[in-house]
Parts: C-alpha cells; structure tokens; sequence
C-alpha cells in the first residue's frame, strides 16, 4: 500500500477530488495548512487578492491506495493541480506498512 500526499493550491481541490473520484478512490483526508517553498518572499495571488507573505495557504490532501494505483493516483492529481505557475505544489509517495478499519478490524487492502 502506498500513502499519497500532495500539497496543492486551495482553488484546484475540486479538479483533484473529481479526478480522484473517475479513478475510483473511495476516501481521502484534506487538511488546510501553510506553508512556503521556492516561492517565498514573492507576491501570491490568493482568491483574487494580491500579498506577499512567508506563509502561503495551501491544501494537504492524503490518500491510502493500492501499490498498483498509487502511479495513476500522482498523475491524475499533477494533471488537475497544474497551473504551470510557481507554487503548483508537491506530491510525495509513501510505503504503508499496514492499515486497520477500527470498526471492523480489516486489515491492509481491505481496511480501505
């Protein structure tokens, strides 16, 4: 199993959440977060509003999947989070060593 993260800007959680759904991901956590990268120190645009800050928000969105659809899950989230702008964000892929459904006990694959 892999653990999928990305870091993505706020206004393309839509694009990635409908690209992840026609793939078929049943489940994925979002959490609001900043943060900053290359582009720190520079002018964001942000809702239409211009600022230059430190901290930049973002969306952190994470996603359990199977080692087989972790390589279609990255592509399907860099295609519907690029902008081709500075600040696109980052995706990061993790080994899972296990999972467990607390309700249930399924373990793994399963617990998915």
């Amino acid at each position: 199993m892999k653990l999928v993260i990305a870091v993505i800007k706020p206004f393309k959680l839509d694009e990635v959440r409908e690209a992840l759904t026609t793939l078929g991901v049943t489940g994925m956590t979002v959490t609001e977060v900043k943060g900053f990268g290359r582009q720190k120190g520079q002018t964001e645009i942000y809702r239409g509003a211009e600022y230059s800050t430190n901290m930049v928000p973002k969306i952190k969105v994470e996603v359990a999947c199977a080692t087989a659809l972790a390589p279609r899950v990255v592509e399907a989230i860099q295609q519907a989070a690029n902008t081709g702008a500075i600040g696109d964000g980052k995706i990061f892929v993790l080994d899972v060593g296990e999972a467990v459904r607390i309700r249930t006990g399924e373990t793994d694959e399963a617990a998915l």
